[in-house]
């Protein structure tokens, strides 16, 4: 049955009955009869207050108690995703650049317009907490494409002035520390378009704008840029996720149909219509992979809108929306930890950061 750590003697009470509550040791799955517990690898740990007459002002996850006063048995467990309010950028901007990880610890901002600055150069790390200023790109930009990670991401293309004028296709490196630019240039020089890729050296550039909506889809092998087949539909401004060889594009804008409803899946060949978005929308974030993504914020005229989606490599399900309704801003992360950050719709809100996660909150338990 295990290793016993306590002596039997001393569990003996003085009624002369056995007292095993407070034996340690570790019982071998062998020896185990009942084959519906064999796989148990952790139980989490349950803090249980008996009666209670409020509720605990700082409750521990996973605990327990019964509330006399309302007659309630409650606990404080683990609720639906939810977007909360994170650490502000150092330097409000829309139209930026942006890369990050698996969760809400890692993320980068880069570049994009700000109303008293114009197109900047600002690159900002992120902690989980706070931004910090990191060393800026070689050249002021917005409206860019961007990919990659906290340690190793890709700008490309976008516009250098604030205002009307030419597109570029010129390409950004950053290892970590420093941005480096790219002999190789995009093959088509465009803005408003999207990327993903997982590291500076493998990244897919869709869509965007070259004075019509563009459907061009260029492949990103860190040296050079390849024309590889387009999306179905031109559109520019438009959500993507995923990687080099499995990506999905989202949402966006064409004149024609406007505001787009519109979801391709790319499989490293071609691109493939698939199911809708529930709310059409252009400017607007995603992070995520082919099959678990997730689209927020975004403009659906005339407004700016919080709208958040989820997919899930069929369809898309409305869950909890952004706290503040913007746009032109970027996303990274999965479905279950991602950020939000920078974008409209005015000064003030453009530094805003937010995390999507697990809430913790206090249920009840319908026992009374």
């Amino acid at each position: 049955m295990g290793t016993i750590t306590r002596s039997f003697a001393n569990n003996i009470t003085s009624g002369g009955t056995f007292d095993a509550t407070d034996l340690t040791g570790t019982i071998p799955a062998s020896n185990i009869a009942d084959a519906s517990v064999g796989n148990i690898t952790d139980v989490p740990a349950l803090v249980i207050v008996s009666t209670v007459a409020s509720d605990p002002p700082s409750p521990d996850t996973g605990q327990i108690w019964y509330n006399t006063t309302d007659k309630v048995l409650r606990a404080y467990i683990q609720g639906a995703n939810a977007w909360t309010t994170g650490g502000n950028l150092n330097t409000g901007r829309s139209d930026l650049g942006g890369a990050g990880g698996t969760d809400t610890t890692t993320g980068l901002a880069f570049a994009g317009k700000n109303p008293g600055s114009g197109r900047i150069t600002n690159t900002e790390s992120y902690d989980g907490s706070a931004w910090t200023e990191v060393n800026d790109l070689n050249t002021a930009i917005g409206l860019h494409g961007s990919a990659g990670t906290q340690t190793s991401a890709l700008s490309f293309g976008g516009r250098l002035s604030p205002g009307p004028g030419a597109y570029v296709t010129q390409t950004e490196s950053w290892d970590g520390t420093s941005w480096t630019t790219s002999p190789g240039n995009l093959n088509t020089a465009r803005g408003y378009l999207a990327g993903v890729g997982a590291d500076n050296t493998s990244v897919l550039a869709f869509g965007g704008y070259t004075g019509s909506p563009s459907a061009l889809t260029e492949s990103w092998n860190g040296s050079a840029w390849t024309e590889v087949n387009d999306l179905n539909s031109g559109r520019y401004s438009i959500g993507g996720a995923g990687n080099q060889t499995a990506a999905l594009s989202f949402g966006g804008n064409n004149p024609s149909p406007g505001r787009n409803t519109e979801t391709e899946s790319w499989n490293g060949t071609s691109w493939t219509e698939v199911n809708d978005l529930n709310t059409g929308r252009t400017y607007l974030a995603g992070c995520g992979t082919q099959t678990v993504a997730l689209s927020f914020g975004g403009l659906v005229d005339p407004t700016q809108t919080n709208a958040t989606e989820s997919w899930n490599g069929t369809s898309w399900t409305e869950v909890n929306d952004l706290n503040l309704a913007r746009d032109r801003f970027v996303g990274s992360g999965t479905t279950s930890s991602a950020l939000g950050f920078g974008g409209g719709p005015s000064l003030i809100n453009q530094a805003a950061t937010e995390e999507f996660g697990p809430a913790i909150v206090t249920t009840d338990l319908g026992v009374s």
